[in-house]
């Protein structure tokens, strides 16, 4: 077993988002954003991928192949790879989103920045 807190993870910097991997396990990872407010996450897809995002903390706004919808504290939702998709942290607080990709696309996908 393995065991994380997720507070560990939540590494918020004011020049840039975060994204730190918490298990990279086979074709599999799991990892979480950190946005200070007025950060975003640029479009872009996970091809051949499902993509689980929850989000932790905060609120913000995502765009989905060009439809922007709120996503709040405790909200989750489901991406097909092909889905082009952005983040922004539109709120006044931090915001953390904890997310899984079941099959990695490409080895960068799962690394810190």
């Amino acid at each position: 077993m393995e065991k994380l807190a997720i507070t560990a993870l939540q590494d918020y910097q004011t020049e840039k988002f975060t994204k730190r991997i918490a298990f990279k396990k086979g074709e599999s990872v799991v990892f979480v954003l950190n946005f200070m407010p007025g950060q975003e996450l640029p479009t872009h897809t996970h091809p051949n991928t499902d993509v689980f995002i929850l989000a932790l903390q905060g609120s913000g706004s995502i765009t989905v192949d060009g439809t922007a919808s709120p996503l709040t504290q405790g909200e989750v939702l489901h991406l097909e790879g092909a889905e082009a998709f952005s983040y922004r942290n539109d709120g006044t607080e931090p915001a953390s989103l904890y997310v899984m990709l079941t099959k990695v696309p490409a080895p960068e996908y799962a690394q810190n920045i």
